[in-house]
Protein backbone atom coordinates (compact mmCIF):
# COMPACT_ATOMS: atom_id res chain seq x y z
CA UNK A 1 0.00 0.00 0.00
CA UNK A 2 3.04 2.18 0.73
CA UNK A 3 4.43 1.42 -2.71
CA UNK A 4 0.96 2.53 -4.58
CA UNK A 5 1.01 5.93 -2.51
CA UNK A 6 4.35 6.76 -3.22
CA UNK A 7 3.90 5.82 -7.18
CA UNK A 8 0.65 7.76 -7.44
CA UNK A 9 2.70 11.31 -5.71
CA UNK A 10 5.50 9.76 -8.49
CA UNK A 11 3.33 10.44 -11.41
CA UNK A 12 1.09 13.16 -10.20
CA UNK A 13 4.41 15.28 -9.37
CA UNK A 14 5.37 13.90 -13.02
CA UNK A 15 2.15 15.31 -14.55
CA UNK A 16 2.20 18.09 -12.72
CA UNK A 17 5.85 18.94 -13.93
CA UNK A 18 4.48 18.38 -17.38
CA UNK A 19 1.77 20.71 -17.11
CA UNK A 20 3.61 23.54 -15.85
CA UNK A 21 6.63 22.90 -17.98
CA UNK A 22 4.21 22.86 -21.17
CA UNK A 23 2.84 25.87 -19.93
CA UNK A 24 5.75 27.97 -18.56
CA UNK A 25 8.66 28.00 -21.21
CA UNK A 26 11.27 27.90 -19.45
CA UNK A 27 13.70 26.42 -22.02
CA UNK A 28 12.52 29.56 -23.77
CA UNK A 29 13.69 32.04 -21.06
CA UNK A 30 16.93 30.21 -20.74
CA UNK A 31 17.54 30.71 -24.45
CA UNK A 32 16.69 34.30 -24.14
CA UNK A 33 18.66 34.46 -20.65
CA UNK A 34 21.53 33.38 -22.56
CA UNK A 35 21.36 35.60 -25.39
CA UNK A 36 21.42 38.42 -22.99
CA UNK A 37 17.75 39.42 -23.85
CA UNK A 38 15.82 41.01 -21.27
CA UNK A 39 12.32 38.46 -21.08
CA UNK A 40 10.73 37.87 -17.75
CA UNK A 41 8.91 34.92 -16.93
CA UNK A 42 5.70 36.93 -15.94
CA UNK A 43 5.75 38.14 -20.08
CA UNK A 44 6.44 34.49 -21.65
CA UNK A 45 3.19 33.18 -19.50
CA UNK A 46 1.22 35.70 -20.46
CA UNK A 47 1.92 35.84 -23.79
CA UNK A 48 0.62 31.76 -23.25
CA UNK A 49 -2.30 33.33 -21.22
CA UNK A 50 -2.68 35.66 -24.50
CA UNK A 51 -3.00 32.85 -27.17
CA UNK A 52 0.66 34.02 -28.62
CA UNK A 53 3.05 31.39 -29.24
CA UNK A 54 6.11 32.68 -27.04
CA UNK A 55 8.79 30.92 -29.92
CA UNK A 56 7.48 33.35 -32.51
CA UNK A 57 8.48 36.78 -30.17
CA UNK A 58 10.89 35.62 -28.23
CA UNK A 59 13.39 34.23 -31.64
CA UNK A 60 12.67 37.04 -33.58
CA UNK A 61 13.67 39.52 -30.35
CA UNK A 62 17.22 37.56 -29.79
CA UNK A 63 17.92 38.58 -33.91
CA UNK A 64 17.17 41.90 -33.21
CA UNK A 65 19.09 42.38 -29.95
CA UNK A 66 22.07 40.49 -32.00
CA UNK A 67 21.94 42.71 -34.83
CA UNK A 68 22.06 46.26 -32.08
CA UNK A 69 18.32 46.98 -33.14
CA UNK A 70 15.98 48.90 -30.19
CA UNK A 71 12.77 46.50 -30.36
CA UNK A 72 10.89 45.57 -27.16
CA UNK A 73 8.39 42.37 -26.71
CA UNK A 74 5.29 44.75 -26.50
CA UNK A 75 5.62 46.13 -30.35
CA UNK A 76 6.50 42.65 -31.59
CA UNK A 77 3.53 40.63 -29.55
CA UNK A 78 1.35 43.28 -30.78
CA UNK A 79 2.17 43.19 -34.32
CA UNK A 80 1.95 39.54 -34.06
CA UNK A 81 -1.51 40.16 -32.71
CA UNK A 82 -2.76 42.33 -35.99
CA UNK A 83 -1.76 39.06 -38.40
CA UNK A 84 1.58 40.33 -38.85
CA UNK A 85 4.45 38.09 -39.60
CA UNK A 86 7.21 38.82 -36.92
CA UNK A 87 9.95 37.21 -38.33
CA UNK A 88 9.93 38.62 -41.91
CA UNK A 89 9.89 41.98 -40.17
CA UNK A 90 12.55 41.38 -37.95
CA UNK A 91 14.42 40.59 -40.97
CA UNK A 92 13.62 43.49 -42.56
CA UNK A 93 14.67 45.93 -39.85
CA UNK A 94 18.78 44.11 -39.85
CA UNK A 95 18.74 43.80 -43.67
CA UNK A 96 17.37 47.80 -43.60
CA UNK A 97 19.55 48.73 -40.90
CA UNK A 98 23.04 47.19 -42.21
CA UNK A 99 21.83 48.98 -45.34
CA UNK A 100 21.61 52.20 -43.82
CA UNK A 101 17.94 52.84 -45.28
CA UNK A 102 16.23 54.24 -42.36
CA UNK A 103 13.63 52.16 -42.10
CA UNK A 104 11.67 52.05 -38.62
CA UNK A 105 9.53 49.36 -36.94
CA UNK A 106 6.61 51.20 -36.78
CA UNK A 107 6.77 52.07 -40.78
CA UNK A 108 8.42 48.04 -41.64
CA UNK A 109 5.00 46.74 -39.21
CA UNK A 110 3.05 49.10 -41.61
CA UNK A 111 4.51 47.78 -44.87
CA UNK A 112 3.88 44.25 -43.82
CA UNK A 113 0.10 44.55 -42.69
CA UNK A 114 -0.64 46.39 -45.68
CA UNK A 115 0.36 43.00 -47.55
CA UNK A 116 3.30 43.72 -48.82
CA UNK A 117 6.66 41.62 -48.69
CA UNK A 118 8.97 44.13 -46.89
CA UNK A 119 11.59 42.40 -46.95
CA UNK A 120 11.84 41.49 -50.70
CA UNK A 121 11.19 45.69 -50.85
CA UNK A 122 14.17 46.13 -48.87
CA UNK A 123 16.10 43.74 -50.98
CA UNK A 124 14.82 45.68 -53.94
CA UNK A 125 16.10 48.97 -52.71
CA UNK A 126 19.23 47.65 -52.56
CA UNK A 127 19.48 45.77 -55.74
CA UNK A 128 17.16 47.42 -58.29
CA UNK A 129 14.75 44.74 -60.49
CA UNK A 130 14.42 44.77 -63.82
CA UNK A 131 11.09 45.00 -65.44
CA UNK A 132 10.11 43.80 -68.70
CA UNK A 133 7.06 45.27 -70.60
CA UNK A 134 5.04 43.19 -73.43
CA UNK A 135 5.37 44.59 -76.80
CA UNK A 136 3.91 48.15 -77.20
CA UNK A 137 2.62 49.02 -80.83
CA UNK A 138 2.51 53.06 -81.57
CA UNK A 139 1.96 54.23 -85.18
CA UNK A 140 3.75 57.41 -86.23
CA UNK A 141 2.57 60.29 -88.19
CA UNK A 142 3.80 58.76 -91.82
CA UNK A 143 1.25 56.07 -90.67
CA UNK A 144 3.83 53.05 -90.18
CA UNK A 145 3.95 51.03 -87.23
CA UNK A 146 6.50 50.28 -84.33
CA UNK A 147 6.62 47.50 -82.22
CA UNK A 148 8.56 48.57 -79.42
CA UNK A 149 9.98 46.49 -76.14
CA UNK A 150 11.41 48.35 -73.12
CA UNK A 151 13.09 47.48 -69.88
CA UNK A 152 12.61 49.86 -67.07
CA UNK A 153 14.73 49.85 -64.26
CA UNK A 154 13.57 50.27 -60.70
CA UNK A 155 13.99 49.85 -56.83
CA UNK A 156 11.45 49.79 -53.93
CA UNK A 157 10.64 53.33 -52.33
CA UNK A 158 9.79 52.51 -48.82
CA UNK A 159 7.70 55.68 -47.96
CA UNK A 160 5.87 54.58 -50.82
CA UNK A 161 4.98 51.21 -50.19
CA UNK A 162 1.92 51.70 -48.31
CA UNK A 163 -0.19 52.84 -50.80
CA UNK A 164 1.21 52.49 -53.67
CA UNK A 165 0.72 51.42 -57.31
CA UNK A 166 2.32 48.20 -58.32
CA UNK A 167 4.23 46.74 -61.18
CA UNK A 168 1.34 47.05 -63.60
CA UNK A 169 0.93 50.62 -63.18
CA UNK A 170 4.55 51.05 -64.06
CA UNK A 171 4.30 49.01 -67.16
CA UNK A 172 1.11 50.61 -68.16
CA UNK A 173 2.74 54.58 -67.71
CA UNK A 174 5.63 53.07 -69.91
CA UNK A 175 3.79 51.83 -72.64
CA UNK A 176 1.57 54.44 -72.64
CA UNK A 177 4.90 56.95 -72.77
CA UNK A 178 6.13 54.92 -75.91
CA UNK A 179 2.93 55.48 -77.59
CA UNK A 180 3.04 58.62 -76.96
CA UNK A 181 6.37 59.48 -78.46
CA UNK A 182 6.17 56.95 -81.44
CA UNK A 183 2.72 59.03 -81.90
CA UNK A 184 4.39 62.55 -81.95
CA UNK A 185 7.24 61.36 -84.40
CA UNK A 186 6.74 62.69 -87.81
CA UNK A 187 8.71 59.65 -89.60
CA UNK A 188 9.28 56.13 -88.03
CA UNK A 189 12.57 56.32 -89.59
CA UNK A 190 13.22 59.10 -86.85
CA UNK A 191 12.64 57.03 -84.22
CA UNK A 192 14.56 53.97 -85.92
CA UNK A 193 17.70 56.43 -86.06
CA UNK A 194 17.09 57.12 -82.42
CA UNK A 195 15.55 55.10 -80.04
CA UNK A 196 17.33 56.62 -77.18
CA UNK A 197 14.39 59.39 -77.85
CA UNK A 198 11.99 57.05 -76.47
CA UNK A 199 13.81 56.55 -73.04
CA UNK A 200 14.47 59.99 -72.59
CA UNK A 201 10.94 61.38 -72.91
CA UNK A 202 9.26 58.59 -71.32
CA UNK A 203 11.58 59.64 -68.35
CA UNK A 204 11.03 62.54 -68.21
CA UNK A 205 7.40 62.06 -67.52
CA UNK A 206 7.79 61.12 -64.00
CA UNK A 207 5.45 57.74 -64.49
CA UNK A 208 6.86 56.79 -60.94
CA UNK A 209 4.52 59.19 -59.22
CA UNK A 210 1.92 57.72 -56.93
CA UNK A 211 3.80 54.69 -57.28
CA UNK A 212 5.97 52.26 -54.72
CA UNK A 213 8.98 52.49 -56.90
CA UNK A 214 11.61 54.86 -58.29
CA UNK A 215 12.53 54.39 -61.98
CA UNK A 216 15.98 54.72 -62.47
CA UNK A 217 16.14 53.92 -65.98
CA UNK A 218 14.34 52.73 -69.29
CA UNK A 219 16.22 51.17 -71.61
CA UNK A 220 14.67 50.37 -75.58
CA UNK A 221 15.53 46.82 -75.85
CA UNK A 222 13.95 46.05 -79.06
CA UNK A 223 12.21 48.30 -81.97
CA UNK A 224 10.32 46.57 -85.05
CA UNK A 225 9.15 48.30 -87.73
CA UNK A 226 5.54 46.44 -87.87
CA UNK A 227 2.22 46.61 -90.68
CA UNK A 228 1.47 50.34 -92.55
CA UNK A 229 -1.42 51.12 -91.25
CA UNK A 230 -1.86 54.74 -93.01
CA UNK A 231 -2.09 52.44 -96.16
CA UNK A 232 -4.42 49.77 -95.24
CA UNK A 233 -6.82 52.90 -93.62
CA UNK A 234 -6.52 54.23 -96.95
CA UNK A 235 -7.53 50.96 -98.64
CA UNK A 236 -10.46 50.31 -95.94
CA UNK A 237 -11.81 54.03 -96.83
CA UNK A 238 -11.96 53.56 -100.20
CA UNK A 239 -13.24 50.37 -100.08
CA UNK A 240 -16.18 51.75 -98.22
CA UNK A 241 -16.45 54.61 -100.09
CA UNK A 242 -16.72 52.24 -103.19
CA UNK A 243 -19.79 50.27 -101.55
CA UNK A 244 -21.58 53.64 -100.70
CA UNK A 245 -21.12 54.29 -104.24
CA UNK A 246 -22.28 51.15 -105.45
CA UNK A 247 -25.08 51.01 -102.97
CA UNK A 248 -26.28 54.67 -104.05
CA UNK A 249 -25.98 53.75 -108.37
CA UNK A 250 -28.06 50.73 -107.15
CA UNK A 251 -30.66 52.78 -105.35
CA UNK A 252 -31.16 54.83 -107.96
CA UNK A 253 -31.25 51.98 -110.55
CA UNK A 254 -34.25 50.44 -109.18
CA UNK A 255 -36.01 53.80 -108.70
CA UNK A 256 -35.71 54.28 -112.33
CA UNK A 257 -37.19 50.60 -113.14
CA UNK A 258 -39.76 51.44 -110.53
CA UNK A 259 -40.64 54.79 -112.57
CA UNK A 260 -39.92 52.73 -115.66
CA UNK A 261 -43.39 50.05 -114.05
CA UNK A 262 -45.15 52.50 -113.06
CA UNK A 263 -45.15 54.69 -116.56
CA UNK A 264 -45.90 51.31 -118.28
CA UNK A 265 -49.22 50.99 -116.22
CA UNK A 266 -50.38 53.54 -116.76
CA UNK A 267 -50.03 53.42 -120.25
CA UNK A 268 -52.06 49.82 -120.12
CA UNK A 269 -54.59 51.61 -117.97
CA UNK A 270 -55.13 54.85 -120.70
CA UNK A 271 -54.97 51.96 -123.73
CA UNK A 272 -57.76 50.08 -121.57
CA UNK A 273 -60.11 53.22 -121.33
CA UNK A 274 -59.32 53.91 -124.99
CA UNK A 275 -60.38 50.27 -125.60
CA UNK A 276 -63.33 51.06 -123.88
CA UNK A 277 -64.26 53.88 -124.63
CA UNK A 278 -64.04 52.66 -128.45
CA UNK A 279 -66.20 49.94 -127.81
CA UNK A 280 -68.97 52.46 -126.30
CA UNK A 281 -68.97 54.66 -130.25
CA UNK A 282 -70.82 51.70 -131.83
CA UNK A 283 -73.93 51.60 -129.29
CA UNK A 284 -74.03 55.30 -129.19
CA UNK A 285 -74.50 55.43 -132.85
CA UNK A 286 -77.01 52.53 -133.07
CA UNK A 287 -79.00 54.49 -130.44
CA UNK A 288 -78.20 57.77 -132.50
CA UNK A 289 -79.95 55.93 -135.58
CA UNK A 290 -82.45 53.93 -134.17
CA UNK A 291 -83.51 57.84 -132.11
CA UNK A 292 -83.26 59.29 -135.44
CA UNK A 293 -80.64 61.89 -134.40
CA UNK A 294 -78.51 60.23 -137.28
CA UNK A 295 -78.93 59.89 -140.82
CA UNK A 296 -77.77 56.80 -143.14
CA UNK A 297 -76.02 59.28 -145.45
CA UNK A 298 -74.34 61.13 -142.69
CA UNK A 299 -73.48 57.11 -140.96
CA UNK A 300 -72.09 56.56 -144.51
CA UNK A 301 -69.80 59.98 -144.63
CA UNK A 302 -68.28 59.16 -140.79
CA UNK A 303 -67.53 55.64 -142.63
CA UNK A 304 -65.60 57.15 -145.16
CA UNK A 305 -64.00 59.62 -143.27
CA UNK A 306 -63.28 56.69 -140.92
CA UNK A 307 -61.87 54.35 -143.50
CA UNK A 308 -59.92 57.55 -145.32
CA UNK A 309 -58.21 57.95 -141.91
CA UNK A 310 -56.90 54.52 -141.16
CA UNK A 311 -55.65 54.08 -144.89
CA UNK A 312 -53.45 57.75 -144.36
CA UNK A 313 -52.26 56.24 -141.40
CA UNK A 314 -51.28 52.58 -142.66
CA UNK A 315 -49.16 54.69 -144.98
CA UNK A 316 -47.80 56.47 -142.68
CA UNK A 317 -46.43 53.54 -141.10
CA UNK A 318 -44.71 52.19 -144.27
CA UNK A 319 -40.93 51.70 -143.97
CA UNK A 320 -41.15 51.83 -139.89
CA UNK A 321 -40.71 48.89 -137.72
CA UNK A 322 -43.71 47.37 -136.22
CA UNK A 323 -44.32 47.74 -132.25
CA UNK A 324 -44.90 44.76 -130.19
CA UNK A 325 -48.45 44.72 -128.82
CA UNK A 326 -47.65 43.51 -125.65
CA UNK A 327 -45.39 46.05 -124.56
CA UNK A 328 -45.52 48.69 -127.00
CA UNK A 329 -42.12 49.04 -127.88
CA UNK A 330 -41.12 48.95 -131.37
CA UNK A 331 -39.73 45.54 -132.57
Amino acid sequence: MDLFVILLIVGGAIILLSLFFSFVPLGLWISALASNVKVNMISLVGMRLRRVTPSRIVFPLIKATKAGLDVNVTNLEAHYLAGGNVDRVVDALIAAHRAELGLTFQRAAAIDLAGRNVLEAVQMSVNPRVIETPIVAAVAKDGIELRAKARVTVRANIERLVGGAGEATIIARVGEGIVTTVGSSESHKEVLENPDRISTTVLNKGLDAGTAFEILSIDIADVDVGRNIGARLQMDQAEADKNIAQAKASERRFAALAREQEMKASVQEMRARVVEAEAEVPRAMAEALRAGKLGVMDFYNLQNMLADTEMRQNISKIGQRPEDPSTGSKK
